[in-house]
């Protein structure tokens, strides 16, 4: 019995650390998976293709272990990744997969960070669609009270402004967002703000404070490595050198520009500098190489290709629409064929429920019938004992009364035998007596039968008496 219960005890402690070794695993692993993604998104500026690599890795890892926010999170950075290497189809398409994830774990601080990035992504197409995606992410972020995200919305939604050209409006969102990144140390979003900034004032035509502030963006992104921010940067700084007629600072500018979107591989800016360096040219006189670059630019019309990506994303995002309300559909169709089966078994359970309860109380009420009758039965008994008792009582009281009567009737008897022995038998003798005389002549026999005639009469007497006495006894 000993060794059986250490054998169990040897099992239970086992199991709990063979369970425990499980979490251990399980939990470095969905660590792994967090760091992983993190790491993915830092490479976002530097290099968008290692962003989508690592973050690929993450998914598998993620999908293997079911860890959803895992899955959710890795699909965001996927979106980024795409985004930054303007593939916005692509991009839009990661991005609605991690907001169903997201959304399905209700993980709000996840949702409102894939309404900014669709906000972002948005930003140079449709700006309305673009801002009504960022406010539904400040409305959660705002909710949720989370700091870091706000920051990021108030920076987005002062970039669209921008472009709509409301450059005050703009100005404010900037001017909120920029001391959230200074009290977290964010200083890749101070750089980004400092630059959205000196864009503002460049359109303000306050060349010196735009100037400053790109200038000292332009430092902070190369210090942190920052090719996208690099390359954006340079490209307003050149824009900026040629409004003030500067053209040797602004191909420094292009140059250096163009050789970190060679690296960040980002085609919009190819783009944007290729028309750059036409207006340089074109300030700078040289024609000829203005319109080779100018045919070379209208390849792509800027517009064409606006409209066609704000219409491939809303495709794009039309039809995850629609592939979700096919899976809701079919969710629906699934939960309905399950209430049904649910339905019919909560009945069956139920009748046999009723069943069940119908015959408990059928069986109560009848054991409470039992017990009544019962009870009554036990009363009568009692009752009857008690009848008994009295009964038993009583006779023993006749019996005591018969025993002393027939105890004095004895007496009564002794006496009579004692009497009749005396009393009676005297005459009878005397009788006898006679009787013997009158054979042997020795009376005469007139006073024989005198003499016997006086005996009979006693003896007559005598049983009268003792009959009157039999009969008449008297009182005790």
């Amino acid at each position: 019995m000993k060794k059986i219960g250490a054998f169990i005890l040897f099992f239970l402690l086992s199991l709990t650390v063979y369970a425990n070794d499980i979490i251990d695993i399980a939990a470095k692993d969905t660590n792994e998976v967090i760091t992983i993604n993190a790491n993915a998104y830092k490479n976002r500026l530097t290099n968008p293709e290692q962003t989508v690599e690592d973050a690929n890795k993450a998914l598998k890892l993620s999908t293997k272990l079911n860890y959803i926010d895992g899955i959710a999170e890795a699909y965001r950075v996927i979106g980024i990744g795409k985004y930054y290497l303007d593939q916005p189809e692509k991009a839009i398409e990661n991005y609605l997969n991690a907001l169903s994830y997201f959304t399905r774990n209700n993980n709000l601080r996840g949702e409102a960070s894939v309404y900014n990035n669709i906000g972002i992504l948005f930003r140079d197409h449709d700006y309305e669609r673009s801002l009504d995606y960022l406010n539904k992410g400040l409305e959660i972020a705002q909710k949720i009270n989370d700091t870091k995200l706000l920051g990021s919305l108030y920076l987005n939604i002062g970039n669209v402004y921008t472009r709509k050209n409301n450059l005050y409006m703009a100005l404010k969102f900037y001017d909120k967002s920029f001391p959230i990144f200074q009290k977290r140390h964010d200083t890749i979003n101070m750089i980004q703000c400092l630059q959205n900034r000196g864009v503002i004032y460049f359109k303000l035509k306050d060349y010196d404070k735009a100037l400053s502030l790109l200038l000292e963006a332009n430092t902070g992104a190369k210090a942190g490595d920052l090719n996208e921010s690099v390359a954006s940067v340079d490209l307003t700084l050149a824009a900026l050198y040629m409004t003030k007629g500067d053209f040797k600072n602004a191909e420094k500018m292009v140059q250096e520009g163009t050789a970190y979107t060679q690296l960040v591989k980002d085609p919009k800016l190819d783009y944007d500098y290729k028309y750059t360096t036409y207006e340089l040219e074109y300030n700078k006189k040289n024609y000829a190489r203005a319109v080779s670059l100018l045919r070379e630019i209208y390849t792509q019309d800027s517009v064409t290709y606006k409209t066609n990506v704000s219409a491939q994303m809303n495709l794009v995002e039309a039809k995850r629409r629609q592939e979700e309300q096919l899976k809701e559909n079919e969710r629906i169709a699934e939960r309905q064929a399950y209430d049904r089966t649910k339905f019919w078994a909560v009945t069956v359970v139920a009748g046999l429920m009723l069943v069940v309860i119908g015959l408990l109380i059928s069986n109560v009420k009848r054991k409470a019938k039992t017990n009544s009758q019962l009870t009554l039965l036990n009363g009568e008994v009692s009752r009857q004992k008690d009848n008994l008792d009295r009964i038993n009582h009583h006779l023993e009281e006749i019996i005591d009364e018969r025993t002393k009567d027939l105890q004095l009737k004895n007496k009564k008897l002794s006496e009579h035998s004692s009497y009749l022995s005396h009393q009676i038998r005297g005459p009878i003798a005397t009788l006898r007596g006679l009787i013997n005389l009158e054979k042997e002549g020795l009376v005469d026999q007139a006073e024989c039968l005198d003499m016997m005639d006086k005996c009979v009469s006693e003896i007559d007497e005598k049983i009268i008496e003792m009959s009157d006495m039999l009969h008449n006894p008297p009182r005790v």
